[in-house]
């Protein structure tokens, strides 16, 4: 399918319908569930399901990919509704209200990410570059310190969210959220 070229309604609709069921499978940790179940879950048959996903790896990877938009956009949302250091907290705990509250999608993405020699992780980008523009956005307005890249942020989320697959320890999580935070304001 060629990716630019847009859909017809009806193949659009079949697409979306095809990545909520993945996602609903995926959510619910059904990871090993034959390919052809998310056809029959989105009501679609198995031809328009490998038309528009060859095999189990590309639908992953369309699911990872709108997660992954939707927290971007919500970043930049509130970047652009609060003040940066609220912008930042709200988004760091959304982020681990997510991971938490999509454990199975979580799981599905790091053994895909593992799977596939972590070029998933290629997507992750476009959210470290909205983290990016909230700590700049803060730094200008001397809110944040200027000493921690978005990455090590990046690297902090990755680390909750690996904790998070593993392990119910919540509390944890938002106690590391709670450090990130007071660390970046400035004094």
């Amino acid at each position: 399918m060629n990716p630019s070229k847009p859909l017809r309604a009806d193949a659009q609709r079949n697409r979306d319908a095809l990545l909520r069921a993945a996602r609903e499978i995926f959510a619910e940790e059904q990871t090993d569930v034959p390919f052809e179940d998310v056809a029959r879950r989105a009501g679609v048959g198995a031809g328009t399901l490998y038309r528009h996903f060859p095999n189990r790896d590309a639908l992953i990877a369309a699911v990872y990919e709108g997660e992954v938009a939707a927290l971007r956009d919500r970043a930049y949302h509130l970047m652009e509704t609060r003040p940066p250091d609220e912008a930042l907290a709200a988004f760091l705990r959304e982020m681990v209200d997510h991971m938490y509250g999509q454990r199975g999608l979580a799981r599905t993405f790091f053994a895909a990410t593992e799977a596939a020699g972590d070029t998933l992780s290629d997507e992750g980008q476009a959210l470290e570059e909205a983290v990016t523009a909230i700590l700049n956005r803060g730094i200008e307005q001397a809110v944040l310190r200027d000493d921690v890249p978005a990455g090590a942020l990046m690297l902090a989320l990755h680390g909750i969210g690996f904790a998070s697959v593993h392990s119910e320890r919540r509390v944890e999580a938002d106690g590391i959220v709670q450090l990130m935070i007071d660390g970046l304001r400035r004094s």
